[in-house]
């Protein structure tokens, strides 16, 4: 799907016409360069790669360079490919938060806070032992039992247990698009998306 990549700005809330108080979050989208169109006869695939942020030359490597050198674009810090633009694009066109309209609806990516490691109860929502009496005042919040004893005498793969929570890629599909400010690269969507401040997502339509 036809998207760009952009960076999570904060939360903030807007009311509706009929008086609702609505929380957004705010994304800087854009503008987003075409360093390379990838089609069937050359690649196999129909794509467009994007790219967002500035670059300095110092931090690429001689391949990089190249690479937008050839695009006739600056160093850009972020890559993404994305299908099913429609119309012609050559490498060098800017694509800007335009595409978006509101009342549309978009899938958001992004990585998720990380959480460090943390046990049962919170990564997974088990509800403890439930019981502080006979010996078990340390074992409150701990999984308890994992595995057969005689057969198949191991513990399953994909076992939930402790472990690290967080920093992870996650998708939250159908946000509606509350409202588009092109001037300030700016688009507001309802509700929360994955990440901390300044982090890089990308949207889709």
């Amino acid at each position: 799907m036809p998207g760009l990549l952009g960076k999570k700005i904060g939360m903030t809330s807007v009311f509706s016409a009929e008086g609702k108080n609505i929380p957004c979050t705010v994304i800087e989208v854009g503008p987003c360069v075409v360093t390379q169109v990838k089609t069937v006869e050359t690649d196999g695939y129909d794509a467009l790669q994007l790219g967002f942020g500035e670059q300095k030359a110092k931090h690429c490597t001689k391949p990089e360079l190249g690479h937008f050198e050839k695009a006739g674009v600056t160093p850009k810090r972020y890559l993404a490919e994305f299908k099913g633009f429609e119309g012609e694009h050559k490498a060098g066109d800017v694509i800007t938060v335009d595409m978006f309209t509101e009342s549309d609806f978009v899938d958001v990516v992004g990585v998720s806070k990380g959480k460090g490691y943390q046990g049962v109860v919170k990564r997974h929502g088990f509800g403890g032992v439930g019981q502080s009496t006979h010996g078990q005042d340390d074992r409150l919040r701990a999984p308890g039992s994992v595995g057969a004893c005689s057969y198949p005498a191991k513990v399953f793969k994909g076992m939930r247990m402790a472990g690290q929570m967080g920093n992870k890629q996650v998708t939250v599909q159908n946000l509606q698009v509350i409202k588009v400010i092109p001037e300030h690269n700016l688009i507001m969507l309802k509700g929360s998306i994955p990440g901390s401040k300044g982090s890089i997502i990308s949207i889709e339509k």
